[in-house]
């Protein structure tokens, strides 16, 4: 679809945007718990076999503890879920522009009230974004 409307175009970058990000942390949240849960299996089957195993079963529970603060402090799941529902929320908006239907079907302008929505959308995000951000900080946690 050829797009000429700077607003459209805004919407599309936005879509990409948000879906590649969604797909990132996707990935890294289920690889982080696919590893977490492998090596916490391990644990204790290393942990069968003698003074060696205890060593091994030792560093498997250090690499499932760094693993789950990775996930905590990056916030796989929690980016890859909002992430995910804001692009769809963007392609619900562009679906009901295109289609001229719910509140563009008698908008004076409906170029405007797109971008009006869209940076809404938009805007909402990164304030989700930023709150969940500085939680640690207000909760006393590292900066």
């Amino acid at each position: 679809m050829e797009i000429s409307n700077p607003t459209l175009e805004r919407l599309e970058d936005q879509i990409g945007w948000y879906d590649r990000k969604s797909k990132f942390n996707q990935r890294w949240f289920k690889r982080l718990k696919v590893a977490q849960i492998v090596a916490g299996a391990l644990v204790s089957f290393s942990a069968a076999y003698g003074d060696y195993g205890k060593y091994v079963a030792g560093a498997l529970g250090v690499i499932v503890v760094v693993l789950e603060g990775l996930q905590s402090l990056n916030q796989f799941q929690h980016n890859w879920i909002t992430y995910r529902a804001t692009c769809e929320e963007l392609k619900h908006e562009k679906y009901l522009y295109l289609a001229k239907a719910d509140a563009y079907a008698n908008a004076d302008r409906p170029d405007a009230l797109l971008a009006e929505r869209v940076e809404s959308l938009v805007s909402r995000e990164h304030t989700k974004w930023a709150a969940t951000s500085e939680k640690p900080q207000e909760s006393g946690g590292v900066n």
